[in-house]
């Protein structure tokens, strides 16, 4: 059966405030791959053939809200004024499900591991002949996690907590991951079934499978790797999260065509594009909004967000591109180069200890080592424009706003505080002067003032 626009609405649970992690920040807005978590659980719900999506926050998690509404502008916002469970948590979220919704998928914000196959798998199952499916896994080590109890025919026959498992339940190895996809038609009937009667008087999600089979419903597990269920509730939970996802990040770079030099020093942003047969060396981050071209190379230790370069432009090593960069074809930007709002024009060099702020360096020109864009006056930004193929020598300050004609040639040491008109030369610098025997004089001084005494 085919998902339409009406069959799948994700009720994505975020209102937890991660009382472990030890922030303000709710658990939801913390950072996996530059992304936030709920961000990550957005992008795969956007995969699942356009289903609707149901974001169930706090009362005071605005910040979770407009971040969600910045990225998915249709979301629905439900909030669970009282945090009396998962199952309370669901039933907030009612009144913003369709009622023409077939099945509905509860998913967790603080879970973005969780992969679009396997949550289309379980809303599968429901658009099926099953009414309830629990998202299961192996555990390496089952430790706490809940277990999902199977009948002699396979099927899923409750999911019981650890503390209250028996013996025999403790030795199964089938854990629950937490999502559940329920068919609408008998979601919110199960969910006016449950109780609180338990140590946490919450209401529990999981109690719906428990329910359903007592109704003589059909309930099954869609299993998934153990990494995809990872949740996050500490900083320790989001470091191993993070890794996870940037080994999943560095294996889809280097499928597409990619060459990273020594993967597991590379890290990327979740949105970072890589053309094919672009080389990147060891130590390089790419922070959020990076495109990168064919044929790039990107030497190491460069840290890159917000720029976009084109095709067989190179980078590195210890270059910095600020956001708003954009380093044309078969540019270059060398050590210790820091660009931020610059247009690096085509085959332009900019390759030793310069700073190009609010610039564009023209198609051609080099700019020598030591080169300054002064672009800020404690007040205002200015804009420097170097014209193509101009010549800008080293240890030059271009005091913005000032305007390098084509193919102007700037003297090294020059402090340039009005435009150049195209193919002068421009020097600030004063006179060179030179006194004949100067330094022998002034250093027998010195040692005659030593012998004396009189010298410190």
């Amino acid at each position: 059966m085919s998902m339409t626009k009406s069959a799948i609405t994700a009720v994505i649970l975020a209102a937890g405030k991660g009382m472990r992690m030890k922030s303000r920040l709710p658990k939801g807005m913390h950072a996996i791959a530059g992304r936030p978590m709920i961000g990550h659980v957005l992008a795969t719900v956007a995969e699942l053939d356009a289903a609707d999506a149901v974001l169930v926050v706090g009362p005071d998690m605005d910040i979770v809200s407009d971040y969600a509404r910045s990225v998915t502008p249709d979301a629905a916002i439900a909030i669970q004024h009282e945090r009396l469970g998962t199952g309370d948590a669901v039933r907030a979220a009612e009144s913003a499900v369709r009622e023409d919704c077939d099945v509905v998928l509860v998913i967790f914000g603080d879970t973005p591991l969780v992969q679009s196959r396997t949550l289309k798998a379980m809303a599968a199952a429901c658009l099926g002949e099953h009414h309830v499916a629990v998202l299961g896994f192996e555990a390496a080590d089952p430790a706490k996690y809940g277990r999902l109890v199977l009948d002699d025919k396979e099927a899923l026959q409750a999911i019981v907590e650890f503390k209250d498992a028996t013996p025999e339940q403790v030795a199964i190895t089938l854990c629950n991951g937490g999502a559940m996809a329920v068919r609408r038609a008998d979601l919110f009937r199960l969910l006016g079934k449950l109780t609180n009667k338990n140590a946490a008087e919450e209401y529990y999600l999981t109690d719906i499978v428990g329910l359903a089979r007592a109704e003589g419903l059909s309930c099954t597990v869609i299993t998934a790797d153990e990494a995809d269920v990872q949740g996050v509730n500490s900083r320790a939970d989001l470091a191993v999260v993070e890794a996870e996802m940037q080994k999943r990040l560095r294996l889809k770079a280097m499928e597409g065509g990619a060459t990273l030099s020594d993967p597991e020093t590379v890290h990327f942003c979740a949105d970072t594009q890589l053309g094919q047969d672009v080389t990147i060396g060891q130590h390089v981050v790419f922070g959020p909004d990076v495109q990168v071209a064919d044929n790039v190379t990107i030497k190491p230790f460069c840290h890159i967000e917000g720029t976009r370069i084109e095709e067989g432009a190179q980078v590195g090593p210890y270059a910095r591109l600020r956001p708003g960069s954009v380093i044309g074809r078969d540019a270059h930007i060398g050590n210790f180069v820091e660009t931020k709002k610059a247009a690096i024009e085509q085959g332009a060099k900019v390759n030793h200890l310069t700073y190009i702020g609010d610039a564009r360096v023209g198609a051609g020109s080099n700019i020598g080592a030591g080169t300054i864009t002064c672009n800020y006056d404690g007040f205002n930004k200015y804009f420097t424009d170097i014209g193509k193929g101009a010549f800008v020598g080293s240890n030059s300050s271009l005091v913005a706003p000032v305007k390098i004609g084509d193919g102007a040639y700037i003297g090294s040491g020059s402090v340039v505080t009005k435009d150049v008109a195209g193919d002068a030369l421009a020097v600030t610098r004063p006179q060179q002067t030179e006194k004949a025997g100067w330094a022998a004089r002034f250093r027998a001084a010195q040692e005659a003032r030593k012998k004396s005494g009189s010298g410190k």
